[in-house]
């Protein structure tokens, strides 16, 4: 599980960096896209490991990447948009 944690991890900070190459005016900060990559891949390897018990890399990788995918989708803006000022804010 140590391992599986690990890969995990890296692969949501290798997601990052690649939505960052891609995308790099629609997303926030760096820093918030990699913790969010990390942590949703990280999230996505144990929700999978804890649904198909141990013996499973492979398709636990495959949860933490697609889970990992899903989180830094949620951060992506349109083109052209502001970010959202509250009304108490001003």
């Amino acid at each position: 599980m140590l391992w599986e944690s690990i890969s995990s991890v890296v692969l949501g900070l290798a997601l990052s960096w690649v939505a960052l190459h891609y995308l790099p005016g629609r997303l926030p900060s760096a820093r918030v896209v990699s913790v969010t990559g990390g942590l949703g891949a990280l999230f996505g390897a144990y929700l999978t490991h804890s649904a198909l018990d141990s013996g499973h890399v492979l398709a636990t990788l495959a949860g933490a990447v697609l889970v990992g995918t899903v989180t830094l989708s949620l951060l992506i803006r349109t083109r052209g948009s502001r970010p959202v000022r509250s009304v108490t804010a001003q």
